[in-house]
């Protein structure tokens, strides 16, 4: 996983969503899900292009089921755009770089 991409947590999760400045896209995944390992090369690239405009970060949902319920993330990979700490997008399923840098962007850009 990049250095530009954060790993969240049940503990952690509140605090840096809620204190972002810059919208995060939060990738919900699982080490067993295999379209999620698909599109992890894709989150770091996109991690380190957009640096400075959007921030990307992951949430074992194995790890962390509290805050997958809360989501109500039912299926992997789920990407969730937050703004200003509020959920204002959701990806559910692999997509190329282009079709996410596309979604994401309607929100973050």
């Amino acid at each position: 996983m990049a250095e530009s991409i954060t790993t969240l947590t049940n503990e952690t999760f509140d605090e840096i969503i809620g204190s972002a400045e810059l919208p995060v896209v939060v990738d919900f995944w699982a080490e067993w899900c295999g379209p999620c390992k698909m599109i992890a090369p894709i989150l770091d690239e996109i991690a380190v292009e957009k640096a400075g405009v959007f921030s990307v970060a992951k949430l074992n949902v194995d790890d962390a089921q509290d805050v997958a319920l809360r989501y109500q993330v039912m299926s992997i990979p789920t990407l969730i755009v937050f703004k200003d700490g509020e959920p204002a997008k959701r990806i559910v399923g692999a997509k190329g770089k282009q079709q996410l840098l596309q979604e994401i962007g309607e929100i973050a850009f």
